[in-house]
């Protein structure tokens, strides 16, 4: 991020919208993917984490800086771009044992609702589709701030969490432990980590 002159906005207390404070962030924005990144970990042999990404995605977000309210997002993900640093594995999650990329080969977001809790913290809800199954989704989201880049693009940036139940989208493979227990958790903590663009 030291590439960009990168500026932090003061947001109005919990209970009061933005306010004009925001304003300038008004508009449509699409998502930097050379500079954002969609993360997820899970418990793996119940003693630690596996990590991942994908690496291939598409997003957009309208943002209203004064009624936070009227904001949205849409992300659409490319399954077989997913990355856990080993090969293997990734196969394996493409597979029909998980996500069945071939036959399923998107996932997708589309945001119902978003509300501002206090200061820069905000949570979007939403729709999330794995596979043939729609659930609803929460994201906590913080606002990091705005900045005009070095080649004088407008750019926006937000983190987020979310945590899910993999089992809720038919994603329930697993094997049982020696020691008890099993492989794979399902609990899946997603991350975002998101910089965007403003449309011209």
């Amino acid at each position: 991020m030291g590439l960009f002159n990168r500026t932090k906005t003061t947001v109005a207390v919990a209970e009061t919208p933005a306010g004009p404070t925001l304003a300038h962030l008004t508009g449509d924005w699409a998502i930097d993917t050379t500079h954002s990144e969609i993360g997820f970990s899970v418990r793996h042999a119940m003693v630690t984490n596996v990590k991942g990404r994908f690496t291939d995605y598409d997003g957009k977000l309208h943002l209203d800086g004064t009624t936070p309210g009227n904001s949205s997002a849409e992300l659409v993900i490319k399954v077989a771009s997913i990355d856990t640093n080993q090969a293997q594995r990734d196969e394996h999650l493409r597979t029909g044992d998980f996500f069945a990329a071939d036959s399923f080969p998107e996932i997708r977001f589309r945001s119902t609702s978003t509300e501002r809790l206090r200061g820069d913290s905000y949570r979007m809800s939403g729709e999330l589709t794995i596979k043939d199954t729609t659930r609803p989704i929460v994201l906590d989201l913080d606002y990091t701030g705005s900045a005009t880049d070095a080649y004088g693009a407008e750019r926006v940036g937000f983190e987020g969490t979310a945590v899910v139940d993999r089992t809720d989208f038919g994603l329930t493979y697993n094997a049982a432990l020696e020691t008890g227990g099993v492989l794979i958790g399902e609990k899946v903590k997603l991350s975002f980590d998101i910089s965007a663009v403003k449309a011209a």
